[in-house]
């Protein structure tokens, strides 16, 4: 039997759940179970608008917050023989999903999981991000949304649109979503600031490998024949990684890299990003192309 060759590029390690936000309004969730940790289900589930039914109802989900642990291992594979996916309250092993710690700025949610390890830490990192969010940052979110029309008109291309939302809203730009005040409109009425230094339209290509300024925005479009960046590491840990090498990952449409390249930096990069283990031709097309290689 001949083994398959090696893969010339490392594989990101797998994701233990894939996080979704579900719109359960009307929908009927099945909830079993009493006491404390029941009830606290049914309140998410209420506040989410879910309609809470029994076992025998027909769904796609249910909860189980039984303690008896015979009677909620019985519960869970009855209900999983019948291809319901199933929480099972402090069951992680039993669990298909999960339920996040939420940080509520509707209409901005953000989701802390742990996959079930460690309530505990997603609730503590609830807390510290409460401290940090606006309260009022789904006024940002809403006021995006109207703009819409007024994106799309300014910038046609839309990487080039996710591009110039990404430097607004990095530290310190206009929109910041960790600033106490956004004012959309005015971010669209100033011009393009310059994309970074050697990185101009026409596809010249940026070295951010020992830069340690992080001043330079990421690239902002216009681009004219496509944004190249070299990324030339030093270290293998992606914490080492500067302000404009991680700015550029973020935001690149296509990452080309070594196969020494460890997946953890690749990571770093846009999880729709194209990752080719090639060099970056002299002409990668349109949008951030970012090309990653060790210098050590």
């Amino acid at each position: 039997m001949i083994s398959p060759a090696p893969l010339p590029f490392p594989l990101p390690p797998p994701l233990q759940s894939l996080p979704l936000f579900v719109r359960l309004a009307g929908r009927p969730v099945i909830l079993l179970g009493e006491g404390e940790a029941a009830d606290a289900k049914r309140r998410l589930l209420d506040r989410a608008g879910a309609d809470v039914v029994g076992e025998d109802a027909a769904a796609s989900l249910a909860i189980v917050a039984i303690d008896d642990e015979d009677e909620a291992l019985a519960a869970v594979a009855r209900l999983k023989a019948r291809g319901i996916l199933v929480n099972a309250v402090d069951r992680s092993a039993l669990c298909d999903f999960t339920l996040p710690a939420i940080v509520d700025r509707a209409p901005v949610l953000i989701a802390i999981g742990t996959s079930g390890v460690s309530a505990g830490l997603a609730a503590a990192l609830r807390q510290r991000l409460e401290a940090l969010v606006p309260a009022d940052l789904g006024k940002l979110a809403l006021a995006l949304q109207a703009a819409r029309g007024a994106l799309r008109k300014r910038w046609p291309d839309m990487g080039e649109r996710r591009r110039a939302l990404a430097t607004a809203m990095a530290a310190g730009g206009m929109l910041d979503p960790l600033s106490p005040t956004h004012d959309v409109d005015a971010w669209l009425s100033t011009p393009d600031s310059p994309p970074w230094k050697g990185g101009a339209g026409g596809g010249s290509a940026a070295d951010v490998s020992a830069d340690p300024q992080p001043a330079d925005p990421p690239p902002t479009p216009p681009f004219q024949g496509g944004e190249q960046v070299v990324i030339r590491l030093t270290s293998t840990d992606p914490d080492d990684l500067t302000l404009r090498q991680a700015r550029a990952l973020a935001s690149a449409d296509r990452v080309y890299h070594r196969p020494d390249v460890p997946a953890a930096i690749l990571d770093r990069a846009r999880a729709d990003a194209a990752r080719l283990c090639e060099p970056m031709p002299s002409d990668p097309g349109t949008g951030l192309s970012v090309d990653v290689e060790m210098a050590l």
